[in-house]
């Protein structure tokens, strides 16, 4: 395998960019690259063992967009020969996504240059680099590459800015002013109106809220929802075109009106009863929410969707695969079983989410999106179910900050997988400690695992009720309240590929933790009367096995001491 250190000529090249770094191109240059913008396809451009292919998604501007994938022996290389001016300097620019991803230029007849994305980026990110042509230069090749074996990477607005040198060109625009007359209006209690005036040769518009960007849209104006009651925002504005992103707005503050919204969030009680709730048909029976036994206390929707924009989330009802369900029934049935004391959340993850939050801004952007769709569907909060880790530092950020938004009220609950709660060293562990303060529960997923450590350091095997207690030990005595400790189980054998156990089996667990009774080999040093209670997965699948584990399991939580 190849090793994914950089070779040192690519690493001086870069690393010496600094110094060659100049001014933006003038008024009077032209873009020397054809189709930089990829919206003719892969026309004029060359890859290396047909690696490249015009895509439609994810595009950076227009609706083209280059995408190559790397193999073992090949860096998925895409090049242009362009028509340039001797002695001359020219600005070479374009937008990435992906790890390991180089832009440069050769035959320049002075000194060929490259930059890169160093690791992995989680949107796009532009690369930016200036060379100058040698005295008898009049062609120079451009190209981007990616890194080999490493995932494929995505390119779009590719430019190289300088003296026209009489070949086929790209001109394009220059880069857009700066929007004025930015103004709020529209102030309610989620939601601001924003307006500015229209800039000459503007694309389009990228909306900045508190320095995140937001929005992009077409016109001069635009909704921004999922805002909190009481609160100042400030927002900016850029333009952008085929040249790039021009300089943002002077900033503009807006607040919107006040609280107190109709349909406050019930408790949580002492002892509850978790079950997730299928937004999709893969055989278990499939219910509308209002079909959901009343022996659950929180239900977690699964699950939300991950867009474009890095963290954030969104929610797509399956209408069709849930028989005709539509937005505004499933609405109506949220609202219903809140006023039945019942707590709905949005689960974010899944074996198949594919949603990060590595960064402040992304971390934003799961807060804003999260308390959006709260406001949108009436959910009490979210659940973190990322199966693929999490990044402590910035999911508390998210998490603190949807917090800041929803109040005292809100439902956070937690589904690791017994991997992550091994260690209070592990990402999941220091999260929950660290929200500890509005953390609900952590209902651990106690199925599709295998053999773990117990609190009294021996190995357990997932099936019994010793794989239950020891392991819930771990979190019991690792910081975590009794009341945010939940045991998470399938509801049936066709719920999860393995650790189902039966009702009996989860029932002793909870009378072993709570009451020092029905333990198995193991019995824990003391009991923990508050213990939360426990969670299945899912809804869905007890409803296709008669409801047997929700009419045993749930007596037994709401019976706890």
């Amino acid at each position: 395998m190849r090793s994914l250190a950089l070779p040192l000529a690519a690493t001086l090249a870069a690393g010496g960019l600094t110094a060659l770094a100049a001014g933006p191109a003038q008024a009077a240059d032209v873009n020397v690259v054809r189709n930089g913008g990829f919206e003719s396809g892969l026309a004029n451009w060359s890859c290396s063992n047909a690696s490249g292919a015009s895509v439609s998604s994810p595009v950076y501007a227009g609706a083209g967009a280059l995408k190559a994938t790397p193999a073992g022996s090949d860096n998925a290389r895409c090049s242009q020969t362009v028509t340039v001016k001797p002695n001359s300097t020219y600005t070479l620019s374009t937008q990435v996504q992906g790890s390991y991803v180089y832009l440069g230029a050769t035959g320049t007849g002075t000194q060929d240059v490259s930059t890169w994305t160093p690791g992995s980026g989680g949107g796009w990110q532009k690369l930016s680099t200036t060379f100058t042509t040698g005295p008898g230069t009049t062609q120079v090749t451009v190209h981007t590459h990616g890194w080999y074996g490493q995932p494929a990477y995505t390119v779009d607005e590719f430019s190289v800015f300088g003296p026209d040198g009489g070949g086929p060109t790209d001109p394009g625009p220059g880069l857009p002013g700066a929007p004025a007359g930015a103004a709020v209006s529209g102030q309610s209690q989620n939601g601001l109106t924003l307006s500015w005036n229209a800039v000459s040769g503007a694309g389009g518009y990228y909306v900045y809220q508190d320095g995140v960007r937001v929005q992009t849209v077409a016109n001069t104006s635009t909704p921004v929802t999922g805002l909190a009651p009481s609160t100042s925002y400030s927002f900016q504005v850029s333009a952008y075109n085929a040249a790039g992103e021009g300089p943002r707005s002077a900033p503009v503050t807006g607040t919107t009106t006040g609280g107190g919204g109709p349909n406050p969030n019930p408790s949580v009680p002492k002892h509850a009863l978790t079950g997730y709730w299928q937004n999709f048909n893969n055989g278990a029976t499939v219910q509308k929410l209002s079909d959901v036994s009343a022996q659950y206390d929180i239900i977690a929707v699964s699950f939300a969707d991950a867009t474009t924009t890095p963290g954030a989330i969104a929610f797509n009802l399956d209408s069709a695969g849930l028989g005709g369900y539509t937005v505004a029934q499933f609405k109506a049935d949220v609202a219903a079983k809140k006023a039945a004391g019942k707590s709905v959340i949005l689960s974010i993850g899944g074996e198949k989410g594919t949603i990060s939050v590595n960064d402040s801004a992304s971390a934003t952007n799961l807060a804003n999106s999260a308390w959006a769709l709260m406001q949108e569907y009436g959910f009490s909060g979210i659940d973190i179910d990322l199966e693929n880790g999490l990044n402590p530092t910035y999911m508390t950020q998210a998490l603190r900050a949807l917090s800041a938004k929803a109040g005292p009220s809100l439902v956070l609950t937690m589904a690791p997988q017994t991997i992550d709660m091994q260690s209070t060293q592990g990402g999941y562990f220091k999260t929950a400690l660290a929200v500890k303060d509005i953390l609900t529960v952590v209902n651990m997923q106690y199925y599709n695992s295998g053999a773990m450590n117990g609190c009294d350091g021996k190995v357990y095997s997932q099936g019994s009720v010793d794989f239950l207690t020891a392991l819930a030990c771990i979190q019991l005595e690792g910081g975590l309240d009794p009341s945010q400790v939940g045991i998470g189980v399938p509801a049936s054998p066709s719920g999860a590929g393995s650790g189902y156990v039966s009702p009996t089996v989860v029932n002793n667990a909870l009378d072993c933790l709570a009451r020092g009774t029905n333990c198995g080999s193991f019995k824990p040093s003391k009991t923990y009367p508050s213990l939360r209670g426990a969670m299945t997965w899912s809804t869905n699948w007890d409803a296709k096995a008669g409801s047997t584990w929700s009419n045993a399991v749930g007596p037994k939580v709401h019976g706890l001491p």
